[in-house]
């Protein structure tokens, strides 16, 4: 294939799934890791592609993320797959920060059924589903992100000072073998104090989003000590540290 046809493939590829790792890249069109970055590197000053730590991503994708109703619909039961074992990995008498998110969103709910625990957050869509709950609730203030339904900036941050508890249920745009990714930087914020605050600190994501990093790192998985997910993915476990615990339903 000549470099011109193998650009234009490369761009459609990026253009129909809006993220890839350089491996998935790789295994698509069969050339060298030099090759690679050369082609990716000509593509992207061209304005065909932005390259993030351990991929790409397509331009579009990455300066218009996926409203946050269309996040809840996505992967709807995976994502209550994933809530209904975080429940459960959290005993009575515990407090617990819930990050905002879908997934994280699945877990509050049910959550919030429970007299025996105390819920902190800043996802304004779980605060809104709360008039019923049994659970003790504490929303932290903040300015209100729209696009994920989160409280951010320095509110948000100031009020950890004051707070501390048992688990952190975090959410992440993507995960890769570094770690945690995010696509902003209020929010990844807001995450380094859920994991600087919390005893235990456990990430919910299915599985489409391993080997699929955003921009901004938040986290190293050696801070993290589970990981909640629908299915597990292949290379995952080789990846991770053994500090890491990964929780996925029985098959």
């Amino acid at each position: 294939m000549f470099a011109q046809e193998r650009h234009n493939s490369i761009r459609k590829a990026v253009r129909e799934r809006q993220r890839l790792s350089f491996a998935e890249l790789q295994k698509l069109f069969h050339i060298s890791p030099a090759t690679l970055r050369r082609d990716l590197s000509k593509l992207e000053n061209a304005g065909e592609l932005i390259r993030v730590h351990g991929g790409v991503l397509d331009p579009l994708y990455a300066r218009s993320e996926i409203s946050f109703d269309e996040r809840q619909q996505r992967q709807k039961l995976e994502k209550q797959s994933i809530a209904s074992i975080a429940n459960d990995l959290i005993p009575a008498g515990s407090s617990v920060f819930v990050d905002a998110g879908s997934t994280c969103l699945e877990a509050g709910k049910l959550l919030m059924r429970r007299a025996d625990i105390r819920l902190i957050t800043h996802s304004i869509a779980l605060v809104g589903s709360c008039s019923h709950a049994e659970a003790s609730i504490i929303c932290i203030g903040g300015e209100l992100r729209k696009v994920s339904g989160a409280l951010v900036g320095g509110t948000a941050i100031n009020a950890f000072a004051n707070l501390q508890f048992d688990f952190a249920l975090i959410g992440a745009t993507g995960l890769n073998a570094e770690g945690c990714w995010t696509t902003e930087f209020t929010e990844s914020e807001v995450k380094k104090n859920m994991i600087t605050r919390a005893k235990r600190r456990i990430v919910l994501a299915d599985q489409s989003k391993w080997q699929a990093p955003g921009t901004v790192l938040f986290s190293r998985w050696e801070k993290i000590n589970d990981w909640v997910v629908d299915r597990l993915p292949t290379d995952a476990v080789q990846a991770l540290p053994r500090s890491t615990f990964v929780h996925h339903p029985v098959r």
